[in-house]
């Protein structure tokens, strides 16, 4: 069970544990349904400044290729030069730039995300989960929060009209983030 505990007792650096997290997406498909995925590979830094949240940065790298939706064909698609070009581009990256405060545990950090050789600002409706000592004695937080995005302004596939004059994969993507970081070291210089 997660201990509440004040965001001073928090600062420090944290690696974000990919065997604990997950970052997800889901995508409107022929209008009706939604396709989930997610990214199997990624890694990631938190820099946690309980004292001064606002200086709090965070770092995530996501190898594309690592795609999963459960569907073989799918992913090779998605991952190939129509989508992701994970052959030319195997990395997208987010980088913070802010963090406000919006009371009651939820925040919104904002950045910039870099897919294939496009960089665009992101912001992320975020929600602080709760820190913990787990049973190997690490110090973790948690965090969850979703972004939406469109796909169209990373140049990812092209929306091919259905046969009811709708598209059969919407431009809407709603990326959700669910973190669980190891913290390193109790301090750091911003």
């Amino acid at each position: 069970m997660a201990t509440v505990v004040p965001y001073t007792a928090l600062t420090g650096v944290y690696t974000i544990d990919p065997a604990h997290s997950t970052i997800g997406f889901s995508v409107r498909h022929a209008v009706i349904a939604n396709v989930r995925g997610r990214f199997g590979a990624f890694e990631g830094l938190v820099k946690l400044d309980g004292y001064q949240l606002s200086r709090s940065e965070a770092y995530l790298s996501v190898q594309t290729g690592s795609i999963d939706t459960s569907s073989p064909d799918r992913d090779t698609h998605l991952a190939g030069p129509d989508f992701l070009d994970a052959a030319t581009y195997p990395l997208m990256l987010f980088r913070s730039s802010s963090l406000a405060d919006r009371g009651d545990g939820r925040f919104r950090l904002m950045g910039h995300l870099r897919i294939k050789d496009v960089e665009l600002p992101l912001h992320i409706h975020l929600a602080f989960d709760g820190a913990t000592q787990d049973e190997s004695g690490d110090h973790r937080v948690g965090f969850s929060g979703t972004a939406l995005v469109r796909r169209s302004d990373w140049g990812l596939g092209g929306n091919t009209p259905d046969e009811t004059g709708g598209v059969l994969i919407s431009d809407k993507v709603r990326i959700n983030f669910d973190i669980s970081a190891v913290r390193l070291s109790r301090s750091y210089a911003a």
